[in-house]
């Protein structure tokens, strides 16, 4: 009988033992994956206001309705939404918001924002940099970053990084609110849910090596 050598066998056995951890590793990430783009804070009963970041039209919406609520359990008094100032067609922003604002929710909702025109936004972290000094100028110390799920760990990640030197200081919670664009459970089973946890690991993975 020929004898295996035992350097074939545990060559063998090794190989195995990566293949199992492989399919282990692609199993728990579908399983847990979508939880791992999300972390939300335990928000406190009150704070000086809440801060709604860009995104696209369908999050934007979702985020807005996040803050509106907040504004009426009396979690905050004013929400700052953070845009652009002209668009195409040089389109004013504000006066669009304004509309949208008093269309949805009425004039008395409407008048708790404010709005902060930031220029030449392309990242979480220059959004952060760029609502600091709307945040300042009105002496708040404590605020709610109002975001989507799947971008509630890079936030809180990136802003608290942003936001840890700030004279005075400025206590921070992220409010990760359900959004159209993702849902944790079964991410890679819907194509919209699959693109954004692919481009929001991606860049959750580079907020980190980045630190």
């Amino acid at each position: 009988m020929t004898k295996v050598p035992r350097t074939v066998g545990l060559r063998t056995w090794l190989t195995a033992a990566v293949l199992l951890m492989f399919v282990l590793g692609i199993l728990a990430t579908l399983h847990w994956g979508g939880y791992l783009l999300i972390s939300n804070d335990v928000l406190p009963s009150h704070a000086d206001g809440a801060i709604i970041l860009q995104a696209s039209v369908i999050s934007e919406e979702a985020r807005i309705a996040g803050a509106v609520r907040l504004l009426q359990r009396g979690v905050v008094d004013h929400i700052i939404l953070s845009i652009p100032k002209t668009g195409y067609w040089d389109l004013s922003f504000p006066s669009l918001a304004r509309t949208y604002l008093e269309k949805h929710y009425g004039h008395d909702i409407a008048s708790q924002f404010q709005f902060c025109e930031t220029v030449n936004v392309d990242s979480t972290e220059q959004e952060a940099m760029a609502m600091m000094p709307c945040v300042q100028q009105r002496h708040w110390r404590s605020l709610i970053v109002v975001t989507s799920n799947f971008h509630s760990r890079r936030a809180g990640l990136i802003w608290r990084r942003t936001w840890k030197h700030v004279q005075p200081p400025v206590q921070m919670w992220v409010d990760g609110v359900d959004d159209p664009s993702f849902q944790p459970a079964s991410w890679w089973r819907h194509r919209r849910y699959a693109k954004t946890w692919f481009f929001e690991s991606s860049k959750l993975l580079w907020a980190l090596i980045a630190r």
